[in-house]
């Protein structure tokens, strides 16, 4: 992977999951794609979660800014592991991976990790999805 690469991340969680554990499965996914923390540029969730302690807290650690999704937002973009689970607590079939490619603007293919799920020592589950920012082309005439 480029080091120039910016990345979109959408995340998603047990309510009430620690940062460490949404920490660790940030690291986990970025690690998977052979990415660091430096090429992150968004991070991205269901409007639900607004009031999560821990995302709050990654965005705040990490510099990065925080954007929140309407489940109907989330609901209209193709992704390739939508889940019934997700659809009936959440009104989406998708969390982290729509979040990613509507804070990445982009579409299924540039996702480089789709829902990577793990569970902390804490029991609480932390979902994370990473999605390639394509570069902004620039045309002077």
């Amino acid at each position: 992977m480029s080091s120039h690469l910016q990345v979109a991340v959408g995340l998603g969680c047990d309510r009430g999951t620690p940062l460490a554990t949404v920490a660790q499965t940030l690291d986990a996914a970025l690690e998977q794609a052979g990415l660091v923390r430096a090429q992150v540029a968004v991070l991205a969730s269901i409007e639900a979660k607004r009031d999560e302690p821990a995302f709050a807290e990654l965005a705040e650690q990490g510099g990065w800014p925080l954007l929140f999704f309407s489940a109907a937002e989330l609901a209209a973009v193709p992704v390739p592991n939508p889940s019934a689970t997700v659809l009936r607590h959440m009104g989406t079939p998708s969390v982290s991976e729509a979040a990613a490619l509507l804070a990445g603007r982009t579409t299924a293919n540039q996702l480089l990790v789709e829902k990577f799920r793990h569970k902390g020592a804490d029991g609480r589950n932390a979902t994370v999805s990473i999605a390639a920012l394509l570069p902004v082309l620039s045309f002077t005439p």
